[in-house]
């Protein structure tokens, strides 16, 4: 594409406020001259005024007339709210009510209140969430990261946030470069194991995985499908796993299922991500004439309204909605009250625990 002014300004705008959020550019200080910056990006004055003057009304610059544009301070630790931001990926829907319940829950007993935001799973949304927050008079943060198997860009904003005094609590995920920060996490390996495990205990012996390839969930899910595979010395078929991403979470699962079995392949058993993924392939296998258990056994993950309420109950995994966000609360009051993590009380990692319903059948009595 090609670089028009719009374009160029942008990008300017967009790298000054960074260095100023990183911190390489400080409250009160000197921005260079609009003359140096257009040699040094190889812009027009106009162009460079047009980006000085979004960050201006954005009040990170102020323009001094005669002297030069400056660094605002528009980040620092303010006066005590009581109020925690609460950052999920969803709101609306599937296991966050539950997990806010439990959040409110603890914080409400200990006089704080939350506000709420949802990324939609969306890095850019978290980027400014965090930007926004930061100008806010909150006391702490637990937040659900977005895409947390990608590499993190935006690490200098919860370094800002520390720089600040305002603690935070990762919670169902966690960036690699930040793996040392306080966090509550399921036991997701462990649960992708018991899932896949059971299929093989019931003699199914060709097992499709389908796991997201952009969040952490997703990876370790995937690690406890492999182990279990290997554990039992079946061979580990890269061809049998579905990848997919939170795009496209809607339709390749159960596109690229279709594609396998068109493919001649045998499967008998399907580890799914989530309980919505199993609801999704479910529906799709219907569509071809198919019945669960019957044809093919189905496994989900989170214990949800669809695991429950659906017209074949789904084995999957249980997830402690409200447990999990009573103990990110916990935590963070921890942190707030600044307890050592090694005297801290709130356990850490979530063990899985397998639920057992009819959307897989035994299987054994056919390979006799």
């Amino acid at each position: 594409m090609s670089e028009d002014g719009k374009l160029k300004y942008y990008r300017l705008k967009e790298d000054l406020k960074e260095q100023i959020l990183s911190g390489k550019i400080k409250a009160g200080d000197k921005l260079p001259s609009e003359n140096e910056l257009a040699r040094t990006y190889c812009l027009s004055r106009h162009t460079v005024r047009k980006a000085l003057a979004i960050l201006a009304d954005a009040g990170y610059v102020e323009a001094v007339h005669g002297s030069g544009t400056y660094c605002l301070k528009r980040f620092g630790k303010k006066r005590e709210s009581k109020i925690i931001a609460v950052v999920t990926t969803y709101l609306s829907n599937y296991i966050f009510p539950k997990l806010i319940q439990g959040i409110d829950k603890v914080l409400s007993e200990n006089g704080y209140s939350i506000i709420l935001k949802n990324t939609g799973n969306s890095r850019k949304k978290e980027a400014e969430y965090l930007e926004d927050l930061l100008t806010k008079d909150i006391d702490g943060m637990i937040i659900e990261p977005s895409k947390s198997e990608l590499y993190c860009k935006h690490v200098y904003l919860y370094e800002r946030m520390e720089e600040n005094q305002i603690p935070y609590v990762f919670i169902q995920g966690l960036y690699e470069q930040m793996e040392e920060k306080p966090h509550i996490l399921m036991d997701d390996c462990q649960g992708g194991y018991l899932v896949t495990n059971h299929l093989i205990r019931l003699g199914h012996r060709h097992i499709v995985g389908i796991f997201k390839a952009d969040d952490r969930q997703g990876r370790e899910r995937h690690r406890g499908y492999v182990k279990a595979l290997q554990e039992a010395g079946f061979l580990y078929e890269p061809d049998q796993v579905i990848w997919f991403h939170t795009e496209d979470r809607r339709e390749k699962p159960s596109a690229a299922l279709k594609q396998l079995r068109k493919q001649g392949r045998e499967i008998d058993g399907i580890v799914c991500y989530n309980d919505e993924i199993a609801i999704q392939v479910m529906e799709s296998l219907k569509q071809e004439g198919l019945s669960v258990p019957e044809d093919l056994s189905v496994t989900g993950y989170d214990d949800s309204l669809y695991a429950r309420e659906s017209e074949v109950g789904i084995t999957t995994i249980a997830h402690p909605q409200e447990k999990l966000g009573e103990m990110a609360a916990q935590l963070l009051l921890e942190q707030l009250r600044h307890v050592p993590p090694e005297a801290s009380r709130v356990q850490r990692l979530i063990e899985a625990k397998l639920i057992v319903r009819d959307s897989c059948r035994d299987r054994k009595k056919q390979l006799v």
